[in-house]
């Protein structure tokens, strides 16, 4: 299929689930040709939603930062693996307790469904990416899983894209806390498929009209092929033309960015 044809297509879908770190903006910068596409996406009155497997932020703060990057997009058009993670931990276990490890996205979802936090004996130590990390919190957070607490986790990101390469994400951080435990984490976001139904239910169509488009082979593409939704890798986060191969599944379509779909092929 030439690059026309796969452009053609993908316009075409209603619905768009789109990535936000390596797909948006990488750090604090946005990437080429971001504002046009999310222009075209109110232009054609499509229904989108930024699904990030990041649980650093809140929906308020993911806003701002578009916004400060020139894109005004409502909170409905958000959500995170902090709120999935949430919702799964409100299914199991209502009102109940935490160690947490993470930073505000993370905190506020689960103190806005009513969990408390607890040191002492939680329910549930809880794991999202966490720049307070330390070799007492891991300490903590093993005895505490020792005891009888369940190890979850927000995403099973080993890293995530930032201006001048990679950081370490959640998979990577609660590893430690795995080996010494000897117990597994249950990871809740991408490819989980609780996010791939919440995303579809926000949008309100059916997986036929649309496209999940991502960076990471081993989250995006393979959260999409697994919900039976087109997929779109972009080579302008973690994954490359090399990456590709070294997976037994491949996306339905590649591009080098967003950029790619509000380009004139007539021009």
């Amino acid at each position: 299929m030439n690059k026309k044809s796969i452009i053609e297509n993908i316009r075409n879908k209603s619905g768009f689930i789109c990535d936000m770190d390596g797909v948006i903006y990488h750090g604090d910068k946005i990437l080429d040709g971001v504002k046009e596409f999310v222009s075209w996406l109110k232009k054609e009155n499509k229904k989108f939603v930024f699904l990030t497997n990041s649980s650093e932020r809140t929906i308020k703060e993911l806003q701002g930062k578009l916004s400060r990057m020139g894109i005004d997009v409502g909170p409905e058009h958000f959500y995170t693996s902090a709120l999935a993670t949430a919702s799964f931990l409100q299914s199991q276990k209502p009102n109940g307790t935490a160690y947490i490890i993470g930073e505000a996205g993370l905190i506020n979802a689960l103190y806005n469904i009513g969990y408390t936090s607890n040191n002492i004996d939680p329910d549930y130590v809880v794991m999202g990416e966490a720049r307070s990390y330390s070799y007492e919190v891991i300490e903590k957070a093993v005895n505490l899983v020792n005891n009888g607490a369940r190890l979850v986790g927000s995403n099973p990101d080993l890293t995530g894209p930032i201006e001048n390469g990679i950081a370490p994400a959640t998979k990577a951080l609660i590893s430690p806390i795995e080996l010494a435990t000897g117990k597994q984490a249950y990871f809740v976001g991408k490819p989980n498929p609780l996010m791939m139904r919440i995303a579809l239910k926000r949008l309100g169509i059916q997986r036929e009209e649309t496209i999940i488009i991502g960076d990471r082979m081993d989250t995006d593409i393979v959260a999409g092929i697994e919900a039976e939704i087109d997929t779109c890798l972009v080579l302008s986060g973690i994954s490359t033309k090399e990456t590709i191969r070294e997976f037994a599944y491949s996306p339905h379509y590649v591009l080098q960015g967003v950029n790619e779909i509000v380009k004139d092929f007539n021009k």
